[in-house]
């Protein structure tokens, strides 16, 4: 049963972390104090309940506490070895656990404890950090609330902050929460409700009095010819470059990518302080750990062409690389971690939008949505004052800092296609839907593409949020729909990785029975079809200079000859050669082109579902129920092939351990002798 204390303390951190104006996402921490009995002397003790590392105040629970014994907790400052060691103390809160301690504890923890208040509130609203990266924030700190809060100065999270801010409160108090210069901001109460209630005073006070008090334009006069294209021209524009830019931002390693074009980045970038603004970088340690401490920005106008704006990204990001590693050598000494990578997390392009990266799509996402929050900093302290962020130097200690490296080193080791886009065509149902499921599991980003638009939704969302995988609809017989597919995957998660051709139907006839309509059909979905997508996902890869796989799921068919299958075997040799032609045309850009030969694939095959299946078990002369057995006996295995294994082909095919393999086709069908590849 949840202690009613920790109870309050999660709905109050759920209220103030789901409203944006707050906190940013996984930002801030909260707390508060109270008593529960020792299982042990059965006594009772004071405790302290706070947010734990990593978590999210809005979706908080209570395995995201950390639950530390108070006394032992305030004990740490008679051992505290001052601040060049402040980071031991840390692994110090260990010692400080009640029972097994729940989450993990944050670097603030410190403050949480050491301030002598019930309840605790640690948050980075844009309105509050606003004032705290103005050149005068301490000045405006006394003109917005008197000294019912009071300036802190920078300072790294740690230790020595808890110690300041606890010696702050002592000293004032009349105040209800300080302002942390460069940072966010911190209230305190005796009750639940008065911390909240005092957080919410100085976020809420900060707003009004930029907005009362602040410059109609703070990021200066409209750029001629930076304003904001068409809705319809800079998606397909963002579309257009997203693969070049994903390549930049994955130079190092592979990224996933997201993009938004909101008002509130194409006014930033139509203004024209932006380029003096984005240079200084983002100030509060959530914002740079996400957005990295600068982004790259495109300085050409919006009407610039798809190819010089190319060309221009690519020389910009050798600069860029160039200004990393020489912001890294500045401030590395012997006991900083190696540099990380010096491509850009965030890209901005004028009248187009932002393009944001990170590990998976949920990083990429929430990176741009924090420099979303940096835009809205920067107006704040400019419409006041001057945006002065923390030094360099400050954000070298914070990014490459001993305790952000362990932080790093503990996540877990990341699943076999991570950082992977696949789109899998067809993928509503059968062999598809379970090869999108599979790739999903090992950590794909997927799109379900599929004539049915409502059934690809449907499907993607049974794999996940839209940060796993979306629905799109494709006909694949037209090239202005298989292009428009592609872009929407693109704009969905920055570029595409690995193709999966598996649409397809088949009409059982005879020769004399099939009709012109019949062979124009399946050609059109299955040879065209599969043609038509590759070019257009190998365009993609191309400019991404990352490799990439194209699989074809063909069949048995392709070079096993039956009765009955004129149009529906033909296409599926067609579809096995483009395998091999692909294979030689596109492996000097580290695709490899791969097949998959099922056969007799009838639970859960829609092809099957749709009359296929009905045919075939008239040609074989038994009753539709047993098609799946009689396949299964007619095989050398005896064994009936289901959708997942292919999808198990399809994952070992595209996965870390082919990397050398091009030109294959691997047989899926239990054993058919007379499907030999020869």
């Amino acid at each position: 049963m949840t202690n009613p204390v920790a109870h309050d303390l999660i709905t109050r951190s759920n209220r103030l972390g789901s409203n944006p104006k707050n906190t940013n996402y996984a930002g801030g921490n909260t707390s508060a104090k109270g008593s529960e009995t020792d299982p042990v002397t059965g006594e009772s003790t004071e405790l302290l309940w706070v947010k734990g590392s990593g978590g999210d105040l809005g979706t908080l629970k209570e395995s995201g506490l950390a639950v530390l014994r108070l006394d032992r907790m305030r004990a740490l400052v008679d051992v505290y070895p001052g601040i060049e060691r402040e980071d031991e103390m840390v692994a110090a809160f260990d010692y400080c656990l009640h029972g097994k301690g729940g989450a993990a504890p944050s670097i603030d923890t410190a403050m949480h404890g050491l301030v002598d208040a019930s309840h605790v509130d640690h948050l980075h609203p844009d309105s509050g950090i606003a004032i705290a990266t103005a050149a005068d924030g301490e000045s405006l700190t006394r003109e917005i609330f008197g000294d019912a809060v009071v300036w802190v100065p920078w300072r790294r999270p740690g230790f020595q902050l808890g110690l300041d801010i606890a010696e702050i409160k002592e000293a004032n108090p009349q105040a209800i929460g300080c302002i942390l210069g460069g940072h966010g901001i911190t209230a305190w109460g005796d009750t639940s409700d008065e911390c909240e209630e005092r957080s919410q005073h100085i976020i809420d006070t900060a707003a009004a009095y930029i907005e009362a008090n602040g410059k109609a334009e703070p990021f200066g006069a409209s750029l001629e010819g930076y304003g904001a294209l068409a809705a319809n021209e800079r998606r397909a524009k963002a579309a257009a470059l997203a693969p070049t830019i994903r390549g930049i931002a994955s130079t190092d390693k592979p990224m996933v990518g997201h993009f938004t074009d909101a008002d509130v980045v194409l006014d930033f970038l139509s203004r024209a302080e932006h380029p003096r603004l984005a240079s200084l970088g983002t100030s509060c340690p959530d914002h740079f750990l996400r957005t990295k401490v600068k982004p790259m920005v495109l300085d050409l106008p919006a009407d610039a062409s798809v190819e010089d704006a190319k060309a221009r990204l690519k020389e910009l990001h050798e600069a860029y690389r160039a200004d990393y590693q020489a912001y890294y050598e500045a401030h590395a000494d012997e006991r900083s971690p190696a540099i990380r990578g010096a491509d850009p997390l965030i890209v901005l392009v004028p009248g187009v939008g932002m393009f944001s990266f990170g590990a998976n799509k949920q990083t990429a996402r929430v990176a741009g949505e924090f420099y979303i929050n940096a835009i809205n900093v920067m107006r704040g302290a400019e419409s006041l004052s001057t945006y002065t962020p923390i030094s360099d130097a400050e954000k070298f200690r914070i990014e490459y800092w001993a305790l952000e490296e362990a932080k790093l080193q503990r996540m877990p080791k990341p699943k076999s296609h991570a950082t992977r886009v696949a789109f899998v065509t067809g993928a509503a149902s059968g062999i598809g839907k379970a090869i999108a499921t599979r790739l999903a599991a090992e950590g794909a980003c997927v799109v379900i593409a599929d004539l049915d638009l409502d059934k690809a939704v449907a499907a993607a969302a049974e794999l996940g949020s839209t940060d796993v995988a979306v629905g799109v609809q494709i006909d694949v017989s037209k090239a202005d729909a298989v292009a428009a597919a592609i872009d929407e995957a693109v704009l969905a998660f920055g570029g595409v990785d690995l193709i999966v051709n598996n649409a397809g139907l088949s009409l059982s006839k005879p020769l004399l029975e099939t009709t012109e309509r019949d062979w124009d059909l399946q050609h059109d979905v299955m040879a065209k079809g599969s043609f038509l997508v590759s070019q257009a996902a190998a365009r993609v890869m191309i400019d991404q200079e990352m490799g990439g796989d194209v699989l074809y799921i063909a069949s048995k068919n392709s070079v096993f000859a039956g009765p009955n299958n004129i149009a529906y075997s033909a296409t599926k040799a067609d579809q096995a050669h483009q395998v091999r032609l692909l294979a030689v045309e596109l492996g000097q850009f580290g695709i490899k082109v791969n097949g998959i030969n099922p056969d007799g694939v009838v639970r859960g095959s829609g092809i099957f579902a749709g009359g296929w299946g009905a045919n075939r078990a008239k040609t074989y002369g038994i009753d539709e129920e047993n098609l799946g057995e009689f396949y299964a006996q007619r095989t050398i295995l005896k064994r009936e092939v289901l959708p997942e294994h292919v999808a198990n082909a399809a994952a070992v095919l595209t996965g870390p351990d082919m990397t050398h393999t091009t030109g294959l086709h691997v047989p899926v069908d239990a054993g058919v002798a007379a499907a030999f590849l020869r």
